[in-house]
Formats: C-alpha cells, sequence, structure tokens
C-alpha cells in the first residue's frame, strides 16, 4: 500500500510539472540580406502571447502550450509562419520585403516597395536606424546617406530642414505619412516643422526615387518618401527615454502599449518633448509629440484602427542669409544670425515660427474573401500657426546693440514707440505673424482583387477637401498702443491690438478628386506592373480686405491631371534582376499660377498643365554577404510653372505664366550593402546628377487682359544647372558590433556640384553659371550599448555629427554669378553631439 501511494505521488508531480512547463522558444529575426530586425512581432497563433526582437533581432518567448504555431512578422515584410513541438530555438528566420503585410496596418492606397518584384529605385530605413543615427539632427537628414538626397538644416531652426530628391524640391516630392499625402494642397511644399517629432513615432521610412509604386493621383516628379509611424505593440509594456547635446539640448518620453487583449483590443501611447538653445543664435525651441493608435480585430475579416499623432513647437528662425565675409567678422562666426533681438536683457526672436498640426485617420481593412479586400482610411488634419517678422518701419530693425554682429536694439524699437504714443500715434515698428491655419478632410479607399493565379487589380478613389486661413496678425506692439493699417478695405484706417489682423486676409479652398487602377502581374520570374491615374483639382478664393462682402469670392476653377506609367522586373536568377519603368503625366498648375496677383481680379483661368516625362532602368544584385543596386535614369520636365511680374500701362503691376520653360534633370545611382561577417556591416553610394535647364525661351509675348502687347520676355537659361542640391553625392558607412550588444558606427558623406539659388526670370541675357559652393564632406560617428537594468533592457547612444567640426556652405542664393563675395549663405552645422537612454519595460 505504501509502495502505491509513493507511485501515486510521483505520477501526480510528473503530471503536474507537464502541466505547468514552460515551452521555450528562441530565434533570431533578420532581413532578405541577413541584417537583423529589431522590434519584429512574433505571436503564438490563436493566443495574446507574443514578444518583440530585441537590437540584434533576438527573441524569447515562453508559452504554456507545447506545441503550436508561431506567426513572425515585421512591417514592410510578409509574415512567416512556423511550428513548434516542445522548446526549439529557430535560429535565424529570414523575411522577406513585401507590401502586402502593410495592408491590415496603416497602408490604403499606396505601399512599400518589394524588393526584386517592383520596378523601382528605392531605399527603406528601419527604426533602429534612425533611432542609431538621426540623434539631434533634421528629420530629413537620416535619408542624407540616400542616393539623389540632399538634405539640409536651412537656417538652422529647429523642424526648419528641406529634403531634395533627384534636384527637385518638396513641391515636387509626394510625402505620405500611413498612406496619406501630406504635401501642401495649395503650393505642394512640405513643412518638416508640423512633423518635428515624427521620428519618435516612425516604424519605417522609404524612398521611392522616380516613378516611385504609389497608385494614388499623385504625381510625384522626383520620388516619393513614404512614412510609417508605429502601430499597436503586440507585446504589453513600452518604453521611458531621454537625451541630451549640445546647445540645452532636452529630450524625454516614454511609450506604453496594453499589447493584443484577448478581446482584440489593443492601444498605444507615445508622447515626448525637446527643448534646446538652439545651435544658431536666437533658434531657441520647444516641441512636444504625441501618438496614439487604437485598433481592434473585429473578426476574421473585419479589423479597424485610430491613429492620431502631432507635434506642436515654437523656434526661433534664422531667416535671412549672410555674406561670407559677414560670417568671418562676425563674433559667432558661422553660427551668426541677424534675425534675433533683445529686450531687458531677454532673447526677442524676430523670426519665429510656431504651429501644430494634427492628423488623425480611421482605417478598416476588410477581407472579402482569400482573393479580395478593401482597405479604406478616412482621415482629417488641422493645422494652426504661422511664421513670425517685422513690420511698419522695417528700418529700426537695423539698429544694433554694437556692431552690425550684434542683436537687434529691441530697447529702442520700444523706446520710439511710445515717445509716440505720448504723442497720440501708434508703433512705427511691431511685430507680426504670418499665418496659415487650415483644416482638411480626406478619404482613400483601395480594392485589391486576384483575377487569376498571375494577375491581380488595383483600383481606387483619393477624396479631398482643404481650406486654407491665410492672414497676418499683430503679435507684439513692442511698447506701443496700437499700429495703424489701411490693407482692410471695410475698416480703412483700422487701430490693431496684438491679435487683430493685418495686411491681408483670405482663403483658399482646394478641391481633389482622383481615381486610380493598377494591374499587377506575378509569374514565375517576372512581375511588372500598369497604372493609370486621372484628378481633378479646383481652386477658389476669398479675399475679406480687398473687397466688401457680397464680392470676396470667386468662382471655382478646375484643372485635370492624369498620368500613365508601368514598369516590369525580370530576376535572371537567385542574384541578379533587372527593371524597367516608364511614365507620363500632366500635373495641375498650383494655386498661385491660378491667382496671380494675389488677389480676385487677376486669375489664370487657362493655367497650363506641366508635362514630365520619366524612364528608368536598374540592376540589382543579392549574394549570401553583398547586395548591390545600379540605375540610370532620364526626366524631362516640360512647362515648368514660371512667372513674369510686369508693369501695365496704367503704372499698376501685374504678372503672367511663361510657358515652354523645360528642364532635364538625368543621373546615375549606386548603393551597395556588404556584410563580410557578423560582426561588421558596409554600406555605400554614389549619386551622379546632371540637372539642367533644357532651352533658351526668347520673344515670348506677353498681352494684358485687353490684349495690348506689354512685355517681351527672353530668358538664357540652356545649360544653367538646377540649383540648391548637390548634384554629386556619396555616402559610405561602417556598423561593426564591438562586443554583445554593443555597435560603433562611422558615417562618410560628400557632396560637390552645389549651385547657388537663382531666379530664372533675372537671366535676360547670357550670362555664367550660378555660383558653386565649394565641395565639402563630413564625418559623423555613433556608439549603441545594449545593457540590463535588473530584467528590464536598455541602450545608451552616443553620436557626433560632423567629427572634424568641418566649415561647410549648405544653401546659398547667387549674387553676381561665379562670384563667391556676392553669394548669400547659410553655413551648415559645425560639431554637435547627442547622448541618449531607453529602457524597455
Amino acid at each position: 500500500m505504501r509502495k502505491f501511494k509513493h507511485l501515486l505521488m510521483v505520477v501526480v508531480l510528473c503530471t503536474s510539472a507537464t502541466i505547468f512547463a514552460q515551452t521555450k522558444l528562441t530565434g533570431k529575426v533578420v532581413d532578405e540580406t541577413s541584417q537583423p530586425l529589431p522590434g519584429a512581432s512574433i505571436v503564438v497563433k490563436g493566443s495574446s502571447t507574443g514578444v518583440s526582437t530585441d537590437f540584434d533581432g533576438n527573441f524569447t518567448l515562453e508559452t504554456s502550450i507545447s506545441s503550436g504555431t508561431i506567426v513572425v512578422s515585421f512591417v514592410g515584410y510578409e509574415a512567416k509562419t512556423l511550428t513548434f513541438s516542445g522548446s526549439k530555438n529557430f535560429n535565424a528566420i529570414a523575411l522577406n520585403p513585401s507590401a502586402e503585410s502593410l495592408s491590415e496596418i496603416v497602408i490604403t492606397a499606396t505601399s512599400f516597395a518589394i524588393d526584386r518584384k517592383t520596378p523601382v529605385a528605392v531605399s527603406t530605413v528601419k527604426a533602429d536606424v534612425i533611432e542609431h543615427k538621426l540623434g539631434s539632427q533634421e528629420f530629413p537628414e537620416i535619408l542624407k546617406s540616400t542616393p539623389g538626397v540632399y538634405a539640409t538644416k536651412s537656417g538652422g531652426g529647429f523642424g526648419d530642414g528641406r529634403l531634395t530628391l533627384r534636384g527637385f524640391n518638396s513641391e515636387n516630392v509626394a510625402v505620405m505619412i500611413n498612406g496619406v499625402p501630406v504635401n501642401d494642397m495649395e503650393n505642394g511644399k512640405v513643412y518638416w516643422s508640423n512633423w518635428a517629432g515624427l521620428a519618435d513615432v516612425t516604424s519605417a521610412m522609404q524612398v521611392q526615387r522616380g516613378l516611385g509604386a504609389s497608385k494614388l493621383a499623385v504625381p510625384s516628379i522626383g520620388g516619393t518618401v513614404n512614412i510609417l509611424s508605429k502601430t499597436t505593440d503586440v507585446e504589453k509594456g513600452g518604453n521611458i527615454f531621454t537625451g541630451v547635446g549640445n546647445d540645452g539640448y532636452q529630450k524625454y518620453g516614454a511609450t506604453v502599449s496594453t499589447g493584443l487583449l484577448d478581446n482584440g483590443f489593443a492601444a498605444t501611447i507615445s508622447a515626448s518633448k525637446t527643448k534646446g538653445d538652439g545651435y544658431v543664435d536666437g533658434t531657441e525651441f520647444e516641441g512636444y509629440n504625441y501618438f496614439i493608435n487604437i485598433s481592434k480585430q473585429i473578426n476574421d475579416n473585419h479589423k479597424i484602427a485610430i491613429t492620431s499623432f502631432g507635434a506642436p513647437q515654437y523656434h526661433g528662425q534664422r531667416q535671412n542669409q549672410s555674406l561670407i565675409s559677414t560670417y568671418r567678422n562676425a563674433e559667432s562666426g558661422i553660427k551668426f544670425n541677424p534675425n534675433w533681438g533683445l529686450r531687458d536683457g531677454n532673447v526677442v526672436n524676430v523670426e519665429d515660427n510656431f504651429y501644430h498640426k494634427s492628423q488623425t485617420s480611421l482605417n478598416h481593412y476588410w477581407t472579402i474573401n482569400d482573393k479580395t479586400n478593401v482597405s479604406t482610411a478616412l482621415y482629417a488634419s488641422w493645422g494652426a500657426g504661422g511664421g513670425g517678422g517685422t513690420a511698419g518701419n522695417t528700418s529700426l530693425f537695423n539698429n544694433r546693440i554694437g556692431g552690425d554682429d550684434q542683436p537687434i536694439d529691441i530697447d529702442n524699437i520700444v523706446a520710439i514707440n511710445r515717445a509716440n504714443g505720448d504723442l497720440g500715434l501708434g508703433a512705427e515698428a511691431y511685430l507680426r505673424a504670418s499665418r496659415n491655419d487650415h483644416s482638411w478632410f480626406g478619404a482613400l479607399s483601395t480594392l485589391k482583387t486576384e483575377l487569376n493565379e498571375n494577375l491581380s487589380f488595383i483600383g481606387g478613389i483619393d477624396l479631398r477637401m482643404y481650406t486654407g486661413k491665410h492672414f497676418s496678425e499683430v503679435t507684439d506692439l513692442l511698447g506701443a498702443d496700437y499700429a495703424l493699417d489701411d490693407s482692410d478695405v471695410n475698416n480703412p484706417n483700422a487701430a490693431l491690438q496684438v491679435g487683430d489682423k493685418r495686411d491681408y486676409w483670405n482663403d483658399g479652398e482646394v478641391g481633389w478628386q482622383g481615381l486610380f487602377t493598377q494591374l499587377e502581374y506575378d509569374k514565375d520570374n517576372i512581375a511588372g506592373f500598369i497604372s493609370a491615374a486621372f484628378s481633378n483639382t479646383s481652386y477658389k478664393r476669398i479675399d475679406y480686405f480687398q473687397y466688401v462682402p457680397g464680392n470676396q469670392e470667386t468662382d471655382k476653377y478646375n484643372f485635370t491631371g492624369y498620368s500613365i506609367k508601368g514598369g516590369a522586373n525580370y530576376n535572371i536568377n537567385d542574384e541578379h534582376n533587372v527593371f524597367a519603368n516608364i511614365g507620363y503625366f500632366e500635373k495641375a498648375p498650383g494655386f498661385d499660377a491660378v491667382f496671380l496677383n494675389y488677389d480676385n481680379d487677376h486669375i489664370n483661368a487657362d493655367a497650363e498643365n506641366q508635362k514630365i516625362f520619366s524612364a528608368e532602368l536598374g540592376y540589382g544584385f543579392r549574394g549570401a554577404n553583398f547586395a548591390a543596386n545600379l540605375n540610370i535614369y532620364r526626366t524631362e520636365w516640360q512647362d515648368r510653372t514660371l512667372t513674369r511680374s510686369f508693369e501695365n500701362p496704367d503704372g499698376t503691376f501685374n504678372s503672367a505664366n511663361i510657358l515652354g520653360v523645360n528642364a532635364l534633370h538625368q543621373g546615375i545611382e549606386l548603393d551597395f550593402t556588404y556584410r563580410p561577417s557578423e560582426k561588421l556591416s558596409v554600406i555605400g553610394m554614389l549619386s551622379l546628377g546632371d540637372w539642367t535647364w533644357d532651352n533658351n525661351v526668347t520673344d515670348v509675348q506677353i498681352f494684358d487682359e485687353e490684349q495690348n502687347l506689354v512685355d517681351t520676355v527672353d530668358l538664357y537659361i540652356k545649360g544653367l544647372k538646377v540649383a540648391e542640391a548637390a548634384q554629386t553625392t556619396a555616402a559610405l558607412g561602417l556598423d561593426y558590433e564591438l562586443m554583445d550588444k554593443t555597435n560603433f558606427t562611422v558615417d562618410f558623406n560628400y557632396f560637390a556640384d552645389l549651385y547657388a539659388a537663382y531666379d530664372p526670370n533675372d537671366r535676360g541675357s547670357v550670362g555664367p553659371q550660378a555660383w558653386k559652393a565649394p565641395d565639402y564632406s563630413t564625418f559623423d560617428m555613433s556608439i549603441r550599448h545594449g545593457f540590463k537594468i535588473g530584467d528590464l533592457d536598455a541602450t545608451l547612444i552616443g553620436r557626433m555629427n560632423n567629427v572634424f567640426n568641418t566649415e561647410y556652405i549648405a544653401d546659398a542664393t547667387d549674387g553676381s554669378g561665379s562670384v563667391d563675395s556676392t553669394a548669400l549663405v547659410w553655413f551648415g552645422y559645425g560639431r554637435t553631439f547627442n547622448v541618449s537612454a531607453k529602457i524597455n519595460f
């Protein structure tokens, strides 16, 4: 009997051990080039149990079930399903790039390009690279090692960075966040200060050069920048982080996620604050960033998600460029800024920027059946803010405390204004802000269906409504009681207080209706597509200052655009592939090309579409340790929007479009990745561009509204180089694993053939090339170390940009042509540093 009891106890203990045993699953998730994928999710199918990979792509997952299936996924890659029976080490799990995995998250009408399938030139930056290398740089600068990209800080204020792609500025580069276009609806520009905190919540960023893979009716001449924000994290937890840097830079924030709950709900919230004194004098800044994502898996066929984020900020600006000699003689050197002053010993940002643009979207993904799905996004965006400047007798802002390189004497202006007040007069000079508030509502819906095993159809609609509110307002009377303004015909002798509108007040209403279709073919080693898109853009202007009520609105003017493009990729074998694409599209003119003179009277209702033809050839190689891409492109841009001001017979001024202005952008791009060992990665690129104005425009006659000949235009621009972007760039980066969870990186960047900006209207006679800034190169380096604090994973990152403190000119405006002493410039930053820490919980 005693032996039986002992035997029974052993059986019970063994059974209990089996019931409570934990199955341990381990592995490493990598991409198609064997690079680790930090943040990839691993979920036990049919449960809410899941983990994310660490910095090196490793994961450990413990589950109470002894056998089952795990789903491994990462944004922009095809999910992989693996089975297990008992504890198992999966070793390296390689994921293949895919656009389809994005559709369930945020992407609707646009998608990431697929390696060795989508026939476009593409570069992708993952979240860990952004975290590792961005530091305190401007967000566009994370792309400075990408072929065809030139990114600078412009004047150097927080969020004032700019980006060009293959020589095209932001007006001609489509920027999309979670599939939603964010280029300004009136002028096409992208204001990066609106997205100053976007880097904190970006999970992946992809640059598609040239035609791109976007299916939207968006004519992106230079290319497309696709930015994916974070989605709801699978794993419960979050992180806290902080950072410090040069010139008082401070940043801190946190992210918290509920993880995927049993009821299908999940939520992630992220917030941060950034502030500092600014590298450039008088560019103090303070910014915030918030992000929230809530998702619900309703059933196997339906999923919804709500995402909202924004980045309210304020910063001082350096708006005006200066002569090189001015910087040389200034006490602050390259940090000199003529646009700030002192009042009672406190900094006054004469030029500043303040803005808050939010974006909120509701996404629905519907799986109709195994072959058909529909993804829809309803979104809204509100923006409020603008940029500051001077008003009144602006020459008073030239008076400085000491020499010409010292701050503006604001106390002197205050004293003059107060003396005027004693005489019953208004402000002699004061500060104002140019506001550009807006509301934007849109809808994107895309249907995809498999027609057969090899052919798919994609079609959708893109609807947008936008209202931009433009006005100038008084921000600081500088000691005065009021400021006089006679710009409003309905109130011609206005005595303005702070917050009152001045100078101008008008609205711009823009409508957009787009349709897009695409056929995709994929069989064996061949993949291709042909797509067509149609859009109608409508413009309407409402002016509250220059016209009396009842006469303030214009009619609505419609402009149609369209595009057709196609391409094919052929995988020669597992290592080699070639692709080609070709496209033509017509781009509707911008708002200001229709309403030429900032009023409701001079309307160019027949403004010409801009016409673009583009073609590209590409070759790719994918080896075990080496991958490379080679691209050759040619883009012809005809009837570029160019306006010319002229004087009417009655002495008034007018302006008109000049037709026939063409440009040619062509070049060759090479990028590669080499991984000679598990510890060392080498990344490099070379981009050679030849971007020029393609023709002279002579004897172009311009007539006024009564068909009187008022001007004859001659523009001698053929062969002049396109300005404001380095036409030759190169980069070489090394990433070396010093020890477990410790990586050291060095990045070299080279920039050449940067021509100073100029106005083609000023080239009425044959002249020299614009001034070319000196070639320059910079070195950046960083170190990243992962470690444990108790049971928590922590990361420490140190980064230094422009290690050797190279002095270089990043932006310039031409003076007398080919003469450096007359060019106005902005110098780039010298040596800067940043140290940050993150703790995951």
